[in-house]
């Protein structure tokens, strides 16, 4: 899953539980019944993790490309300068 399906994965998740909740909370309202309010978020949940859990292919619409072990060779990586490491002059 790339960066993207990732961000779609949760936006997709809480608009999700959040429509199911409305949707158990005007069903166990209208029949007036607690445990239906609570079996229809729960097969809100259960849908949701369907389909927000697996790593389907429509995540994965923005690959990243990685280099080859050969380019990562050519191109090292930068070396740190200690620049930022300096030690602080102590007061006595």
């Amino acid at each position: 899953m790339d960066w993207q399906g990732q961000k779609l994965s949760e936006q997709l998740m809480q608009i999700m539980l959040v429509a199911f909740g409305i949707i158990g909370f005007i069903t166990g309202y209208a029949l007036g019944s607690f445990q239906t309010m609570l079996y229809v978020y729960a097969a809100g949940v259960v849908i949701t993790s369907l389909i927000t859990i697996p790593d389907w292919p429509f995540f994965n619409r923005h690959p990243l490309n990685w280099l080859d072990a050969s380019e990562v060779e050519k191109h090292p990586k930068p070396q740190n300068t200690n620049a930022t490491s300096k030690k602080k002059a102590s007061k006595k």
